[in-house]
């Protein structure tokens, strides 16, 4: 029997990347262990109901305001910014409590400064693809000719020989961990046969789907339901879903909800048609589970949880690793791919009818669902991070 620990998760306050976690933590407070989150104030509502304690801590991170810089040597300062700020508030309060073992999740590396300073096993949680063997000259070696780069990665290099991490060596420290847990389908993973699988367990989704169970009901004489959604940071996008009514709106087979985020006013859409449903946020999980395709943006944990319901969808990429996911899912011909300034109406429409309309692509969202659900989830996730307990 697992002996009971205090187990310590290190986050960022991005909704994308504390939500894919949440009922691993969860679980792990079920199995009787004391689990602190250090994590910014302003994701205490997601966090208070796993009966995790959160210790708070004022992120740098530009989340509020979704304000992030263009150039992608400026989004990857922002983050060592943060770590460079959050490494002293982590000693502050876990050298007076240290873990028995650190989980953090890929934004937050001074977690792993922390434990190699204290000797500490840690385990990174990683809510997206993960590294693999060719990943340094195939994509790190690339980054490093960037514009900025140098004056980056000599910061990195100044912090890291004084935070007091074993590994001093940016790329080492920044690259593949020693020990992680992809919480998305193997599917999804570029290179999965180059993976380490030593160091890196997939386990799919970490969802419970009861949890949110009849928090969405189709509407009574709906026919299909479609799900339009970017996400909870990409969502700024009043003319994009102002093509999605046009292509949508007025389908008497078809029952629409909309998606807009905090970011949209929905005054800017126009009239809206009667067979659309707008909200800034819903129950995402709960309405695939009951819908027949899935306009998103890509980003990896609307991936999972459209593969994982089985649902075909039209991928509109924003940011980051997203337009590699929507060509991934095209890979597994379970999408088409519009990149933004090509989401016609027209396009929207002729995409939708022609995958719902595929059996290839029926029976091969099958054997995927398949695929995610048989990959373990939560409880194997918590069976992997306790074994690091000893």
């Amino acid at each position: 029997m697992t002996r009971r620990a205090h187990i310590a998760m290190i986050g960022i306050p991005a909704v994308s990347h504390v939500r894919p976690s949440l009922e691993v933590i969860r679980e792990l407070v079920a199995r009787g262990h004391r689990v602190t989150y250090f994590n910014d104030p302003s994701v205490t509502g997601l966090i208070a109901p796993t009966g995790a304690e959160l210790v708070p801590y004022p992120s740098t991170l530009p989340v509020a305001d979704h304000d992030w810089p263009e150039d992608p040597i400026g989004a990857m300062r922002v983050f060592l910014e943060d770590a460079i700020a959050m490494l002293p508030r982590l000693h502050a309060h876990y050298d007076a409590d240290p873990a028995d073992l650190y989980l953090y999740d890929i934004g937050a590396y001074a977690a792993r400064a922390l434990a190699e300073a204290q000797g500490r096993p840690i385990v990174q949680l990683s809510p997206t693809l993960v590294g693999w063997e060719g990943y340094q000259e195939e994509v790190s070696d690339q980054i490093r000719r960037l514009p900025g780069a140098d004056a980056y990665f000599g910061r990195f290099a100044e912090w890291l020989a004084g935070s007091g991490a074993d590994t001093v060596d940016v790329d080492a420290f920044s690259g593949r961990p020693a020990r992680a847990v992809a919480m998305i389908t193997e599917a999804m993973q570029p290179h999965a046969d180059r993976v380490d699988r030593k160091a890196v367990d997939f386990v799919g989704p970490c969802f419970d789907l009861r949890a949110e169970q009849g928090s969405w009901q189709r509407p009574a004489g709906a026919g299909k339901v479609l799900l339009v959604s970017l996400g909870s940071a990409f969502t700024r996008q009043p003319a994009f879903y102002r093509n999605c009514l046009a292509a949508f709106g007025g389908r008497p087979d078809w029952h629409v909800v909309l998606q807009i985020g905090k970011h949209t006013d929905p005054a800017e859409l126009g009239e809206i048609p009667a067979n659309v449903e707008v909200h800034p946020w819903v129950p995402q999980r709960a309405i695939l589970e009951q819908a027949d395709a899935f306009v998103t943006h890509a980003g990896m944990g609307g991936c999972g949880e459209g593969l994982l319901a089985g649902v075909p969808m039209i991928a509109v990429p924003q940011a980051a690793e997203q337009f590699m996911n929507a060509d991934r899912l095209v890979e597994l011909g379970v999408a088409r791919r519009l990149d933004t300034e090509d989401a016609t109406p027209e396009a929207l429409w002729s995409a939708l009818t022609a995958l719902v309309g595929d059996e290839q692509v029926a029976d091969r969202l099958r054997e995927l669902s398949a695929l995610a659900a048989s990959e373990g989830g939560t409880a194997r996730a918590c069976d992997l991070i306790e074994q690091q307990l000893g």
